[in-house]
Order: C-alpha cells, then sequence, then structure tokens
C-alpha cells in the first residue's frame, strides 16, 4: 500500500502584473495557475541544487589537486619503504 503524499498550502503574494503573466503563461500551457507555480517552484529548486552541487564539486577538485601535489612532493622525502 502507498503512504498518502502530504499536501501543504503556501499562500503567495504577487504584484498583480506578475499574477497576470503567471496565469497567462499557465493557461497558455494548459495547465492550471497552481500546477504551473509548482513546476516553476520545482525548476528553480533544481537550478539551486545543480548550483550548490557544481560549486562543491569545483571546491572539492580543487582540494584533491592539493592533495595529490603534497602527495607528489612527500615521495622523496625518505619515509616511503623502500
Amino acid at each position: 500500500m502507498l503512504a498518502p503524499i502530504l499536501v501543504k498550502t503556501v499562500s503567495l503574494k504577487m504584484p498583480q502584473d506578475l499574477v497576470d503573466e503567471t496565469e497567462s503563461f499557465a493557461k497558455a500551457s494548459h495547465k492550471q495557475v497552481s500546477e504551473y507555480i509548482r513546476e516553476a517552484v520545482r525548476e528553480k529548486n533544481e537550478r539551486q541544487l545543480a548550483e550548490r552541487i557544481r560549486f562543491l564539486a569545483a571546491k572539492f577538485s580543487a582540494e584533491a589537486e592539493s592533495m595529490d601535489e603534497e602527495f607528489d612532493a612527500a615521495v622523496g622525502d625518505g619515509l616511503a619503504k623502500s
């Protein structure tokens, strides 16, 4: 048996011009305004997550490169087994 999906209502205040534009795009997409806004928020969340992943990947890549350089420099330090 599938677990029920929890739904929460969110109140949103927007300037009238944004409301009009959103309603127009939703209608052109053959979607209800609430569905259109949910999709827009989901897409924005996905872009934010992707941006965070790119940032962390670049950060850890730079750290890994620095560690590789440290390991390479330590190769001839006399501590390695022969």
